[in-house]
């Protein structure tokens, strides 16, 4: 699949510009645009480029930790599974990764508290 880098370039200028920035908390799940990324990283879908993403650790109104979702299930233990709005879904743990906030776009909801401590858990598994 031949990747579309000057689309993305595009969409990344305007996020640039955005002057105002989403109020976000961590265990909150976000569309996120994520972009069209290099080999194995973790690209975004759609013409934004988005892709649920779960904020870790706030760090101050412009950048956040932060781990995409899939609804592809993985048994390993860089995939740890959750459940939100209804739906079994994955976190990408090997996917962690600094994020700015301009990239935030719609809150989708907050992860329960026992949820979250279990994927705090497993990243610190992986260190």
């Amino acid at each position: 699949m031949i990747k579309d880098f000057t689309k993305w370039h595009k969409i990344k200028t305007l996020l640039e510009g955005k002057q105002k920035l989403p109020i976000y908390q961590t265990r909150e799940i976000w569309w996120c645009s994520l972009g069209a990324n290099i080999g194995h990283e973790q690209d975004g879908k759609s013409g934004f480029y988005l892709r649920p993403v779960l904020v870790i650790r706030k760090f101050n109104p412009h950048i956040f930790f932060g781990v995409p979702l899939t609804t592809r299930i993985k048994e390993n233990p860089y995939y740890h599974r959750i459940h939100f709005r209804g739906k079994e879904q994955c976190v990408m743990l090997s996917q962690l990764r600094l994020w700015d906030s301009k990239r935030l776009s719609q809150k989708m909801g907050k992860l329960p508290e026992d949820q979250f401590e279990e994927i705090r858990n497993a990243l610190k598994g992986l260190m």
